[in-house]
């Protein structure tokens, strides 16, 4: 890689993560050039002081490197598919959303048109790059990432997890396997509270509090999943108790339980699937085993 070209780096895609990303490059000193469908963010960028490309094809021949930020892989095709012939020697670092598989493929179908690939996924509070959680899984081949790494460096600290394409998406996806029931949870909880008329903002602090635990919860059931699942029918019995609970206090203030319903119907399956085979069965267990 040149020495001009680690201080230069093109950004295709501007919705909120994609314009975080052009201000931490910006910040950092490294000189821009964007490209948008729409035109309008591409004027707010170019007021921060990044350059404007006309066509894909002239925002891929600014730079070495190019940094996706799209919806999903499938919106890659359509935006790199419109200047093919200007990937041979580039290097695409795709930081867009989508699942493991898509991403290997992505990743082929950019080196058979003769780029390097490098696969991210970014793991930040919102779109705010710089907060203390924030950070981004790549992978990809080795020499590929290393040569870019510095580059990247300005967007948030780098976890690099191996040579498999799909890792960084898988990665990325399991943990917001765990954030998107969180977060609605966490929404069911407040609605429960506020429709109860009590103060959302007491509640919170406990909410907080709480959270104290989870790493615990993570280390612990994850040690149990790796000997089959967390399993004992009598706690089974009482978590499907607790979550029944929850889904009677919700209904009580009006609010929707729909995700806590959810919950309760794995661990009835636990239970049913435990006194069937005479031995605990764990909702992780389950899960493995595909849908119902």
């Amino acid at each position: 890689m040149s020495e001009n070209s680690t201080r230069s780096v093109t950004v295709i895609g501007l919705g909120p993560m994609g314009q975080a990303m052009v201000r931490a490059f910006l910040a950092a000193g490294v000189e821009v050039t964007v490209w948008n469908r729409t035109a309008a963010k591409i004027d707010a960028m170019a007021e921060l002081g990044a350059r404007r490309a006309a066509t894909v094809a002239d925002a891929l021949d600014a730079n070495e490197v190019t940094v996706l930020s799209l919806t999903h892989y499938a919106a890659m095709y359509d935006v790199l598919g419109q200047a093919p012939d200007r990937l041979p020697g580039k290097t695409i670092v795709n930081l867009s959303s989508d699942s493991p598989a898509r991403a290997r493929a992505g990743a082929a179908w950019v080196r058979e048109h003769g780029a390097r690939f490098i696969n991210g996924g970014v793991m930040s509070a919102g779109d705010v790059l710089d907060h203390p959680a924030s950070y981004i899984f790549y992978s990809g081949p080795r020499a590929d990432f290393d040569a870019v790494a510095e580059l990247l460096r300005p967007l948030s600290p780098q976890e690099y997890l191996g040579e498999d394409d799909g890792l960084a998406q898988l990665y990325y996806q399991g943990l917001l396997t765990v954030f998107h029931p969180w977060l609605l949870a966490f929404e069911q909880a407040i609605a429960l509270i506020a429709n109860a008329g009590h103060d959302i903002d007491a509640f919170v602090g406990f909410a907080v509090r709480s959270n104290a635990a989870f790493p615990h919860f993570m280390e612990s059931m994850s040690a149990a999943d790796q000997q089959g699942g967390w399993a004992d029918l009598a706690s089974l019995k009482m978590m499907e108790a607790g979550a029944r609970h929850v889904v009677e206090a919700s209904e009580e203030a009006g609010v929707d339980a729909t995700l806590s319903r959810t919950a309760q119907s794995f661990y009835r399956r636990a239970v049913a699937a435990s006194e069937e085979a005479g031995k605990a069965v764990s909702a992780f267990e389950l899960m493995r085993r595909g849908a119902a």
